[in-house]
């Protein structure tokens, strides 16, 4: 047969034109041609050249500009477009097959069509970036001849009175109108820009997102197909694998998505609801404002999704179509075929078309692709708005924090918890409610579809099986309830443990030292014990719920096709078994889901009142109380602040400060005529409650002067500043801010910034997670000289130069922890060094020794303020600085006692004078006592020095990671980072298993091959049980049909329901199976944790001194939290999925390759293809998912920083800062979930189209070697169910690496060296009541902190009596405590030894050595739990001598009158005892360890003088006896022992008596007492 344009049928004249040239169907389908030919003549050198020459596109992110009008609607039409022409293809082709020669103008002309239409996009697409609308002409022009051609053709179709039944016709129709819309695309592009026809065409600019290079989230920009494949990801996912994805990378996000634009929306529509409701006391619908701000875009995912639901119900019908005319496709009768001829070809019905099998496979792959775009799609605009969502309401959460009144915070109402609950927990849980809500709407509807359709096919026992998935979905339901509460508690149990896990390791020296760490250890461990049952239940309900999901189809699938065997009359056909067993499969998804979305819609609902009594709850009064203009131009100042872009305005701010303020305040001094800078009168105000906490206060506070505020704790000191500050509620009275002349209104009407700000150090201390620079200068220029000047008046100096980066260091929560003392200076600087007119400063001595508060009184607030001229409130209770104040204000309970200067009070009120200088005396003495210790200054200093010396030997390893990624970066060689990057940790998962148990490995590896294995026996089973159907046998041997019409119907019934029992058994075996599966997986992961946890707690409990000087304890309890937590929860249920969605991938691709062998040859490519997807999306998601992460932390830590430190941000008026710094925190962390979830929709496109192309392969196979029909719709079911797990292969995998993270850190500590707790000498060759006698001999004894570092006691040498009373002293470093910390083998002994009453103390096991020795350390530690454990942990005494040590202690007394006695709670770390208290808890501990020697290691460094000289008495005297050693801070403690060492550099320098030593003039010992008298 000759290929021939029009065919050469026997006896028909393809070519004549006898009727016209218009009736020869073959001329007008060639006419149809030539506007498909003229567009590609026309387009390809037009797009040729433009690729050659790049030149003319406008310098943006130029291949996103999207700009002509109706650009959307264009692409969704040339897509309609594409479709019908394949319609119109495979129409073509089939008629063709019904004709005798072939017809090429069937189908040609409908190819041609589909690659113009190609083409129209690509080239659409090119002009549209390039900004060259004048060339669209060209698609003009075709538009319109494509619609005059086709026009001809379907007039041509009517006058041959073709109808609407006849394929062809339709699809003609269909063209002519899908032309006519682009043709009316084109015009409105014309119209709308001008370019042609028009005298001045429009310009255009594009959007101010893509002008600025910064916005690298190209979503919203990009084209229809980029958009719906996320092409535009593929540079960022691909590039991933170079270099890490680092902040830079992903840039800012579209103006539309930042939170300040979403906070507008929903405050607009908040408001909105506020003003409409008349009763005040009602709330504003959340609810409502979120649908009115959100509303389009839910509605928009919705009609995404339903089309998508829609779409899937595809798969299942085309499975049975191709099935069933798989059988009867060879012959179709050819009677009708003269019937149908009309223009001398064949025309089709639409029915028959789809009785196409080739025709059906390419439906099924469309309709595929088609569902799966339109899915991602709808879950990418949920998650989008879901994100946006949250930064709205973080942003309305944050403005409201910053209004918040004090009372709510310090009476309680709004605790910090509770916000940042609101932050952590209750914005997400409304996002993930968003997330999800479109399934609330969308799944019954899927769920009716599809029972309708089952219905469709099995009749009535269709009805049965979905009947039994909703009998089982309430137990759903009630599981899921069960698994949230059982996490909760979990969570309790594990915060319990951490907090003894705290504990433990702040006081690990303390337990070491008295040998207690196994008695603690214990603690932990029954805490963990509690949580692991609870993990337990909680892995049992995981399980179940897991084993649920699987266990529905089957027992679905199993009722259903019984009961259709027993009740039915029809034998069930391959088809409709297949095409209902994937309609099974599409049901048992939203059901399961179902459970989960209404647990977080209730979840939503609680969140949403939450939030709504938040944003209720009181505010603080407006500002008018800093006089009436003030406020005003606030107001303005505010309203500006929200409209338009707030970078600007900052920008503007900086300089402005910059510019203005140095003159200005010069300006001010020769105009001031006022001298009151603040007044109150008749002021009564409250904390809230109506009693007022302050009462009749009439105050002034001269301006540039220096104003004291004095009174007993407790009298309203600090309220009273708060109360000027505008933080109390005023009941009556007014607070007057003088009106400084002088300041201008600048052009924008807001104030010059700093005018009425008030610099507030507040009592407790508040810092920033910031570095030390940026905590002192608080968003003012960085001026150098001012900077160092207040640096030097808080003395923080030597401070800064110990820390490891000096003033760039950061600290706050999640840096460096500073002391109190250092805390409370970094706080007085900053209000130092702010430029305002009027300092407040609150107590600021009250955590500083007596040198720093005399020099910070003198340089700071005296020669710095007062040089300024500024007005200086300060609180304080060092009566003796009363000299220096030009103005005095005592109180006494909540009311001015007296007002004025100090002679005004020494003349009127002579009783409060004496009274002051009793005190003032008693607070000099205190003065000499405290000149002659070691300062408390030094200590902390030398503590922070400690910290930093220890961590820097260990050369800034923080973290094993780290170290990598450093390798990682020195290394040139890209390839080999790469590789490294996308390894799967291999060595970690055996790590984990390996801690599971083998026999939990075994087991699980067992259940889950055989389960799988099972479930594809009962497909096959049906496969073979429906294909068992004689109609099937007809086609392959007609005899045996002949016979078999001759038995009578009843055998067949029976032979038929012979299939039923194995059936039965088949899906009893794997609902078993599934239960097996899911308690092996849940209870290996329990065993997992457990091993884990106990190996790493015992491996760092019993880990030497020295890990812990050089391990920051954050990175400990890390391990025991967060990477803990991840092994405890998440890793079973990863590993659990991954497995699960592998093997049934696997036993798909088997069953399709076993089907249609012809499959393994297309398979290759896909795999290869599968294989790089993946590899690309692990490393890029790894680096999204740590940004997320890392991103996340500081935003949550901003929130509970800003609540804690509401009263200074407000005093220095810097609420419009924090705000912006707030938004760009929470941008920042919106655009890595934004990419880290548009990632994973660029993974599942990619998987979904690969697995519709499987689908595909595997159809078209099974058609092409026709094999057995039940064998096919088997493998086809298989086929679709690969779609939908592929992808969670991969981000199984993802997680799993990123959760194997976890696992490794905690093995990079169970590496660390234990103490060696055995010693060479046995328990029993140890006297029992030794050390009797508490003897000491030194020899030569050489001590070093590690093998790598230098000694710090050289060849020591020493002999001390039984009973002798030692004093060891020397500078700070002089190895003092190393040599205490020696006697207790703490430390590497490498040569030399000790010798305790003539036992080597190296040969001893150290339990035994440190459980005879006592020690009293310089910091006293306290555990939470009761005074007797405190004492005696091991309880091994008896009450009386518990109180005989507390007597002894000078705490007898003090402990008796707590509630419980001796069982009274101490709190965590003993805050609930003072300072001197815990200390003398110390000595108790000592004393109540009758041992005979006694190291007490600078033990009265915290205690005052009349505690110190009771200490002194008692060691005398309940230690006569005893041997011991005291290592001396100050010298004065040691004139009276019987022998003192001096040392210098760990070594001795001098030896002997005090007495002859203090004789030698030039002894080291003499000059230290001098220095010390």
């Amino acid at each position: 047969m000759a290929l021939s344009f029009c065919g050469n049928d026997r006896g028909s004249n393809a070519y004549s034109v006898d009727k016209g040239v218009l009736d020869n169907g073959c001329f007008v389908d060639a006419l149809n041609l030539v506007p498909h030919v003229f567009l590609l003549f026309i387009t390809f050198p037009i797009l040729f050249i433009g690729w050659g020459s790049q030149s003319s596109k406008v310098q943006i992110h130029h291949n996103t500009w999207l700009h002509f009008p109706g650009h959307s609607l264009r692409w969704i039409l040339t897509f309609t477009l594409l479709f019908v022409h394949v319609c119109e293809i495979a129409e073509g082709i089939v008629s063709n097959t019904q004709m005798e020669s072939n017809h090429l103008h069937l189908f040609m002309p409908a190819l041609m069509g589909f690659i113009a239409a190609t083409t129209s996009v690509v080239y659409y697409h090119n002009i549209e970036t390039a900004n060259f609308p004048k060339l669209l002409l060209a698609l003009f022009i075709y538009w319109i001849l494509a619609f005059i051609t086709k026009m001809i053709k379907l007039w041509k179709f009517a006058d041959a009175s073709l109808g609407v039944q006849h394929l062809r016709f339709c699809i003609t129709a269909l063209l002519v109108v899908l032309y006519g819309l682009l043709m009316a695309v084109e015009i409105n592009v014309i119209r709308v820009r001008k370019y042609v026809f028009f005298a001045n065409p429009q310009k255009v600019k594009p959007a101010e997102d893509l002008q600025d290079l910064g916005v690298r989230f190209l979503q919203p920009f990009v084209n229809l197909l980029s958009k719906s494949t996320y092409w535009w990801m593929n540079p960022l996912i691909i590039g991933a694998h170079k270099r890490p994805i680092e902040l830079k990378k992903i840039g800012k996000l579209p103006i539309a998505m930042r939170a300040l634009t979403n906070y507008m929306r929903l405050k607009d529509s908040y408001e909105e609801q506020r003003q409409k409701t008349e009763d005040p006391d009602k709330s504003p619908s959340i609810w409502k404002s979120m649908y009115r701000a959100f509303g389009g875009s839910i509605l928009l995912s919705s009609t995404l999704r339903y089309m998508a639901d829609l779409l899937g119900f595809a798969g299942p019908l085309c499975i049975s179509g191709i099935v069933e005319h798989l059988d009867s496709s060879t012959e179709i009768d050819r009677t009708n075929k003269t019937a149908n001829m009309t223009f001398g070809v064949y025309f089709m019905s639409s029915t028959e078309l789809l009785q196409n099998t080739s025709v059906l496979a390419v439906l099924l792959f469309l309709a595929l692709v088609l569902q799966r775009t339109f899915l991602q799609a709808s879950y990418y605009v949920t998650i989008e708005t879901g994100i946006n969502l949250r930064g709205a309401l973080l942003a309305m959460i944050y403005n409201k924090i910053l209004r918040l009144s004090t009372s709510n915070m310090s009476m309680g109402e709004m605790t910090l918890s509770q916000i940042n609950n609101l932050v952590a927990i209750e914005t997400n849980q409304l996002m993930w409610f968003l997330f999800l809500c479109p399934n609330l709407w969308a799944m019954p509807v899927q769920i009716i579809m599809g029972v309708i359709l089952l219905y469709y096919l099995l009749g009535d026992s269709a009805l049965i099986g979905a009947g039994v998935i909703l009998l089982l979905a309430p137990v759903q339901y009630l599981i899921a309830t069960k698994l949230a509460d059982t996490q909760k508690s979990t969570l309790d149990y594990s915060t319990d443990r951490l907090k003894k896990t705290t504990e433990i390791l702040k006081g690990i020296k303390l337990l070491k030292l008295y040998a207690w760490e196994n008695i603690f250890c214990d603690r932990v461990e029954e805490t963990r014990g509690k949580e692991l049952t609870s993990l337990k239940t909680f892995a049992l309900y995981t399980s179940m719920s897991i084993f649920m999901n699987a266990a529905i189809p089957i027992a679905a699938v199993l009722a259903t096709f019984v009961t259709h065997a027993y009740i039915e009359e029809v034998r069930l056909s391959p088809a409709k078994a297949f095409a209902s067993l994937a309609l099974f499969h599409i049901l048992v998804t939203p059901l399961f889901l179902l459970s989960t979305v209404v647990r977080f819609a209730v979840k939503a609902l609680v969140s949403v009142q939450k939030l709504s009594e938040f944003l209720q709850s009181d505010e603080l009064g407006d500002d008018s109380w800093r006089n009436t203009e003030m406020s005003m131009s606030l107001e303005v100042g505010k309203k500006y602040k929200h409209h338009g872009d707030t970078k600007t305005i900052n920008r503007k701010g900086r300089y402005r400060m910059d510019n203005y303020e140095q003159p200005m305040r010069r300006q001010l001094r020769p105009t001031e005529t006022e001298d009151v800078a603040v007044q109150v009168n008749d002021g009564f105000f409250t904390w809230g409650s109506n009693l007022s906490t302050l009462s009749d206060i009439n105050i002034r506070i001269p301006t540039g002067q220096l104003t004291m505020i004095v009174g007993q704790v407790g009298c309203g000191k600090s309220s009273l500043l708060l109360a000027m500050l505008g933080e109390m509620q005023t009941i009556s009275g007014k607070v007057y801010w003088s009106n400084l002349p002088g300041y201008e209104i600048l052009f924008d009407g807001s104030i010059s910034k700093n005018r009425y700000s008030v610099a507030y150090a507040a009592q407790k201390s508040w810092l920033l997670n910031a570095t030390v620079e940026e905590n002192i200068t608080f968003g003012s220029p960085f001026n150098k000289q001012r900077y160092k000047a207040v640096i030097d008046a808080c003395s923080l100096q030597p401070d800064i130069d110990l820390l490891p980066f000096g003033d760039q260091t950061e600290i706050g929560e999640r840096g460096i922890n500073l002391s109190g003392g250092q805390r409370q200076r970094i706080c007085v600087a900053r209000a130092l060094y702010q430029n305002t007119n009027i300092v407040f400063l609150d107590d600021p001595f009250s955590a500083l020794d007596i040198h720093l508060s005399d020099h910070l009184m003198q340089e700071g607030i005296l020669k710095f303020l007062q040089d300024d001229k500024r007005t200086v409130v300060l609180v304080t209770h060092k009566l003796q600085y009363l000299i220096h104040a030009d103005w005095i204000i005592a109180m006494k309970d909540g009311s001015v006692l007296r007002e004025g200067t100090l002679k005004d009070i020494q003349t009127h009120d002579v009783e409060l004078y004496e009274h002051w200088k009793t005190l003032m005396n008693r607070q000099d003495q205190e003065l000499e006592k405290e000149t002659e210790m070691e300062s408390q200054t030094t200590l902390e200093r030398k503590t922070l020095r400690r910290a930093f010396y220890s961590r820097e030997a260990k050369s800034q390893t923080d973290d094993e990671d780290e170290e990598e990624e450093v390798e990682e970066d020195d290394d040139d060689n890209m390839s080999t980072t790469t590789s490294r990057r996308s390894k799967i940790p291999w060595k970690m998962c055996c790590r984990y298993l390996s801690s599971g148990g083998f026999l939990m490995v075994f087991l699980m590896v067992l259940s889950k091959l055989a389960k799988h294995s099972v479930m594809v026996a009962i497909d096959y089973w049906l496969a073979a049980w429906t294909s068992s159907n004689p109609h099937n046998q007809s086609l392959a041997d007609p005899f045996i049909n002949a016979t078999n019409y001759t038995k009578n119907d009843d055998t067949q019934i029976a032979e038929h329901r012979s299939y039923v029992p194995v059936f039965i058994i088949l899906c009893g075996a794997a609902i078993a199976l599934c239960l097996i599966t899911s308690l092996t997986v849940e209870f290996l992961g329990v065993a997992a944790a457990t091993n884990l946890h106990h190996n790493l707690l015992n491996k760092i409990i019993h880990a030497p001194i020295r890990f812990f000087d050089v391990t920051p304890l954050g990175q400990i309890l890390n391990r025991f939290s967060a990477d803990t937590n991840i092994i405890d929860q998440h890793i079973p249920q990863t590993l659990e999925s991954l497995t699960r969605s592998t093997l049934l991938c696997l036993s798909a691709i088997g069953v399709i390759a076993f089907v249609t062998p012809a499959f393994l040859i297309a398979l290759v490519p896909l795999m290869v293809a599968f294989y790089f997807i993946q590899k690309y999306f692990r490393v890029a998601s790894k680096d999204l998912q740590d940004l997320d992460d890392s991103t996340q932390l500081p935003l949550l830590c901003y929130f509970s920083e800003t609540a804690e430190g509401l009263t200074t941000i407000r005093a220095f008026r810097h609420e419009a800062r924090f705000k912006q710094r707030m938004l760009e925190l929470t941008d920042t962390n919106n655009t890595a979930y934004l990419f880290l979830s548009a990632a994973n929709r660029w993974l599942e496109v990619r998987t979904d189209y690969l697995g519709a192309v499987i689908v595909l392969t595997a159809a078209v196979a099974a058609i092409w070697t026709s094999s057995q029909s039940g064998l096919v719709g088997l493998g086809l079911t298989y086929a679709l169910t690969v779609t939908n797990y592929l992808n969670w292969v991969v981000r199984n995998l993802s997680d799993l690496e990123v959760q194997m993270a976890a696992v490794k850190k905690v093995n990079s500590f169970l590496s660390t060296e234990s103490e060696n707790y055995e010693g060479s000498m046995d328990v029993s060759q140890v006297p029992k009541d030794w050390p009797q006698h508490g003897e000491i001999k030194i020899q030569d004894l050489c001590v070093r902190y590690d093998t790598m570092l230098k000694p710090v006691l050289k060849h020591i040498n020493a002999y001390i009596n039984p009973g002798q009373k030692v004093g060891i002293c020397g500078r700070t470093g002089s190895g003092k405590s190393s040599l205490s910390l020696a006697f207790f083998n703490m430390v590497d002994v490498f040569e030399g030894k000790i010798v305790i009453d003539g036992i080597d103390i190296c040969k001893l096991p150290l339990q035994t050595l440190r459980s005879r020795l006592s020690i009293i350390l310089q910091d006293p530690v306290l555990f939470s739990g009761s005074i007797r454990l405190n004492l005696d942990p091991e309880c091994t005494c008896t009450d009386d001598r518990l109180w005989e040590a507390l007597e002894i202690a000078q705490l007898k007394n003090m402990v008796k009158a707590l509630p419980g006695g001796l069982d009274a709670v101490v709190t965590e770390g003993g805050e609930n005892f003072s300072v001197g208290q815990r200390q003398l808890f110390c000595l108790a501990r000592a004393f109540v360890r009758k041992s005979s020697i006694l190291i007490m290691d600078e033990a009265t460094a915290s205690i005052d003088m009349a505690t110190e000289n009771i200490l002194q008495k008692v060691v005398m005297t309940a230690f006569a006896d005893r041997t011991v050693v005291t290592i001396a801070h100050r010298v004065h403690t040691i004139l009276t022992a019987d022998l003192v060492i001096v040392m210098k550099r760990g070594s001795i320098m001098e030896y002997g008596k005090p007495e002859i030593l203090m004789e030698q003039e030039d002894s080291l010992f003499a000059s230290f007492v001098k220095a010390d008298m």
